[in-house]
């Protein structure tokens, strides 16, 4: 299977937007409705693959699995969230090593202290030193072979020290020669004009979550304010969980007898998207030949 890097994608769509794949299944679905890249974070897919939240509860090992699994459903370049490297600087090389085998078109270092490290980078509550950072940052840089592994450097400052800090570090990373930076956790629509102005003509990502009292901006302001890429970390997780806790709760009242459950109307459709999926014809030809 040959990969498009993620390089290539970016130049394809201006913005990028990569929804977040939590699971094999869902890569899938992403790459059949036509994006051209997506990403892997740690709060989906520890979610989905061990039901535990991403507060510093797993090491590279854990992920390494779970991006493996991904990966391997999908032609389509992707971005995958490296925490802070899982370790020392020692540890960060072996991180970028592993990712890069797995075909990790971006690997995403952050800054969050790990001992205190929190889901949402808006309420980050401390991050290490800036030379600790700035030292994992060159060590990856120095780890990857191929040119086309890009490494992006995510700074969770905002949330523990305010904007200014945040926007400190990120051109400190930049001028470490790292190809891309996220500022996180940004509350308001003035946060993002201020990082696109400050760091303009840099590689920039932005993350949209709903439901988190922040902002909900189209791809295209973004991409105004000079965002080259948007993520939308909880888009599928959250619709994929409130699906599945709808239609449990609905037929565990047909068990109790509480409330008749009704086939699904789209059951058929649905069956349908779910065979072409999992590629099920593909499967069935080598089943049936000679």
């Amino acid at each position: 299977m040959q990969r498009a890097s993620f390089r290539a994608a970016l130049e394809a769509e201006r913005p990028l937007v990569t929804p977040l794949a939590h699971d094999a299944l869902s890569a899938r679905l992403i790459e059949r409705a036509g994006f051209k890249a997506f990403a892997i974070g740690g709060s989906a897919l520890l979610a989905s693959r061990h039901a535990i939240p991403d507060i510093g509860l797993i090491g590279m090992t854990d992920m390494v699995g779970g991006i493996r699994d991904i990966a391997a459903a999908t032609a389509l370049p992707f971005l995958a969230d490296a925490d802070d490297g899982y370790g020392d600087v020692k540890a960060t090389a072996r991180t970028v090593a592993a990712y890069e085998r797995l075909g990790v078109g971006v690997v995403l270092i952050e800054d969050q202290d790990r001992d205190r490290k929190q889901q949402r980078a808006d309420k980050a509550a401390a991050v290490v030193e800036e030379a600790v950072i700035e030292r994992k940052l060159r060590v990856a840089m120095a780890a990857r072979e191929s040119a086309e592994t890009l490494v992006f450097g995510r700074t969770d400052a905002y949330g523990a020290l305010g904007l200014d800090a945040a926007l400190r570090r990120a051109e400190r990373f930049l001028k470490l020669g790292v190809d891309g930076v996220f500022v996180a956790g940004l509350k308001l629509a003035e946060d993002y004009e201020r990082v696109g102005r400050t760091l303009k003509g840099a590689m920039l990502s932005a993350a949209m979550f709903e439901g988190s009292g922040t902002p909900w901006l189209s791809p295209a302001a973004l991409g105004a304010m000079g965002f080259r890429h948007v993520s939308f970390p909880v888009s599928v997780m959250f619709r994929a969980v409130a699906a599945m806790t709808e239609g449990l709760a609905a037929l565990r009242k047909h068990a109790t007898g509480a409330q008749a459950m009704q086939p699904l109307a789209d059951a058929s459709a649905v069956r349908e998207g779910l065979d072409l999926a999992v590629e099920l014809q593909r499967w069935r030809k080598i089943e049936a030949a000679p």
